[in-house]
């Protein structure tokens, strides 16, 4: 019999495979890799923050949701420097920087107020949002991560041609009255609440391994768009469910086996050219 813990682990991976899948390809298309760095800055400092506001306020249930609700914001912030004339890069860049310094006063500020008070919960809080383990994750995580990921996911499906569209030719979609700048902005939003969806279950360093590596191996094996697709989804579930697999034979963290196992794909595939 299946123990309930590997269950859930089980039924998380193929929620956060299906949405990592599919953006995976969108961001090695647009060449959004920058961008989901400064995205897990804004997730580390949305968590810090938020840590201080459940200390505070005696509810460390508002650490997810201030880190989702920082984390679209610098995306917005990010979009709308972007629009004033700046380069991706240069845009990335300059918030990357700024909330960078964020998160260290944060952590300053969080060592004062965690004074006086339990610190194993916290401490335990951190270590998820750094490195993820998916063996912890609750049913009622599970819901939540299910719930919102297959909203995400509707809201992905409905627009993934037009986010094609935009990452191959955003000058063809302008020409025929498309708005590129509002199909980019909702892209970058995704892409976040994604991010901060589900960086407790797999952490920030593997996240931005799995969010980057699978498209780009799947761009290796074939030119053809829905086969990129469709290899993005399938490397990302295979290598989520043996890691998992892997992980509870040996007791080493699933994220980490997870963020081996594409680097030595990719490796191979790279030394193969």
């Amino acid at each position: 019999m299946i123990p309930d813990f590997l269950l859930r682990a089980l039924v998380a991976s193929v929620t956060i495979s299906t949405l990592l899948g599919l953006l995976s390809p969108l961001i090695n298309v647009k060449g959004l890799a920058f961008l989901t760095h400064a995205i897990f800055h804004a997730l580390l400092f949305g968590a810090v923050l938020g840590m201080i506001l459940g200390l505070l306020l005696n509810n460390l249930s508002l650490v997810m949701l201030t880190a989702a609700l920082v984390t679209v914001s610098i995306v917005v912030v990010i979009a709308e420097l972007e629009h004033l004339g700046f380069s991706p890069d240069s845009s990335v860049g300059i918030v990357a920087s700024f909330v960078a310094g964020l998160t260290v006063l944060g952590f300053g500020i969080l060592y004062k107020v965690m004074e006086g008070r339990p610190y194993y919960p916290l401490g335990e809080n951190i270590v998820s949002y750094l490195t993820g383990e998916l063996f912890l994750v609750s049913l009622r995580n599970l819901e939540t991560l299910s719930i919102a990921g297959f909203l995400i996911l509707l809201f992905l499906l409905v627009f993934y041609r037009d986010f094609l569209y935009v990452s191959f030719d955003p000058e063809g979609v302008e020409s025929y009255g498309g708005n590129t700048r509002a199909y980019l902005l909702v892209l970058y939003v995704i892409v976040g609440a994604t991010g901060s969806l589900i960086v407790q279950s797999v952490g920030l360093v593997t996240l931005q391994v799995i969010a980057i590596l699978p498209g780009a191996i799947a761009m290796m094996i074939t030119e053809n768009l829905r086969k990129v697709v469709l290899a993005s989804l399938g490397i990302t579930l295979t290598v989520q469910v043996v890691s998992i697999g892997v992980a509870y034979y040996t007791a080493i963290p699933p994220s980490g086996i997870a963020t081996v196992l594409l680097g030595v794909i990719y490796g191979f595939l790279l030394a193969r050219r």
